[in-house]
C-alpha cells in the first residue's frame, strides 16, 4: 500500500493515475470512497459543508478495503488526514492485514497550489475555500506525516511543480 500525500491541488490524482497505471494499482480516493459507500445521510452532510467524523471516513475505507482481492496493491489518496486514521492503518499494517510500503508526499507552494485550483475553475475553488484547504491541512495532514515518518513508514518528499512528466518520472525511480 501506497499512501500518496499533499495538498489539494498537488497533483494527487495525476500521479496516482499515472502510477496505477504503471504498477497495476487500485486507487482509492477519500472522494471515491464517499461516492461509491457513503450514504445518503453522508452525502446530504457533506453537501452543506459539514466534514465526515474520521471514524465515519475509516469505515468507509474498511469496507472499500474488504472488497479487494490485494490490500497490498493499493494507492490511497486523501488517506489518512488525521492522526487517528493514520493509528488505524498502522494497527492493520501491524496485523499483517496490509503493508504500509512508502508515503509519496507531493511538495508544491502555496502560491502554485493556489494557481492551480484558481485554473481549473471549479466552484469550490476560491479564495477564501483555498485558504481553508491550507489551513486544514497544516492542522491535519503534515502533522500526519511526521507520525508515519516516526512509526518507520519510508516518506519519498517529491517536488510537485515539476512538468507532469518530470513528476512521475522522479516517482517511478523512488519507488
Amino acid at each position: 500500500m501506497i499512501l500518496l500525500m499533499g495538498i489539494s491541488g498537488s497533483g494527487k490524482g495525476t500521479q496516482g493515475a499515472l502510477l496505477a497505471a504503471k504498477k497495476n494499482l487500485k486507487i482509492i480516493s477519500t472522494g471515491e470512497l464517499l461516492r461509491t459507500y457513503g450514504s445518503d445521510e453522508h452525502h446530504a452532510r457533506m453537501s452543506t459543508g459539514i466534514f465526515l467524523a474520521d471514524e465515519e471516513v475509516t469505515d468507509l475505507l474498511n469496507q472499500a478495503l474488504h472488497d479487494l482481492s490485494n490490500q497490498n496493491g493499493v494507492i490511497l489518496d486523501g488517506y489518512p488526514r488525521r492522526i487517528s486514521q493514520a493509528d488505524w492503518l498502522l494497527e492493520q499494517a501491524a496485523t499483517g492485514r496490509f503493508k504500509l510500503e512508502k508515503v509519496l508526499y507531493l511538495l508544491v507552494s502555496r502560491g502554485a497550489v493556489k494557481a492551480r485550483l484558481l485554473d481549473r475553475g471549479r466552484k469550490d475553488d476560491h479564495d477564501v475555500a483555498i485558504e481553508k484547504r491550507f489551513s486544514e491541512y497544516e492542522k491535519g495532514v503534515l502533522p500526519v506525516i511526521e507520525h508515519l515518518k516516526e512509526a518507520g513508514v519510508p516518506v519519498i518528499e517529491v517536488n510537485g511543480e515539476q512538468p507532469v512528466e518530470d513528476v512521475h518520472k522522479a516517482i517511478m525511480e523512488a519507488l
